[in-house]
């Protein structure tokens, strides 16, 4: 039961994993039966809403395009 619990609270501490969760309702059956699959949630739902570090490399790059673009015209 702790490790329900745990989880519990890991979802709880991000509004972005609430509202993955709630997308996509699959993950509910999923936690809760092996509460392992945390860390595959966490990464499916950083995949999505594009979190993870290569995302904001390449939001970082077309940022900086773009501000080239506008220095140059």
């Amino acid at each position: 039961m702790k490790v329900k619990i745990e989880v519990l609270n890991k979802l709880k501490e991000d509004r972005k994993y609430l509202e993955f969760l709630r997308q996509n309702s699959n993950w509910y059956k999923k936690l809760n039966r092996d509460p392992e699959n945390l860390e595959i949630f966490i990464k499916k739902m950083k995949e999505k809403y594009k979190l993870r570090t290569i995302d904001k490399i390449d939001n970082i790059v077309d940022s900086a395009d773009i501000i080239a673009k506008i220095l140059n015209s």
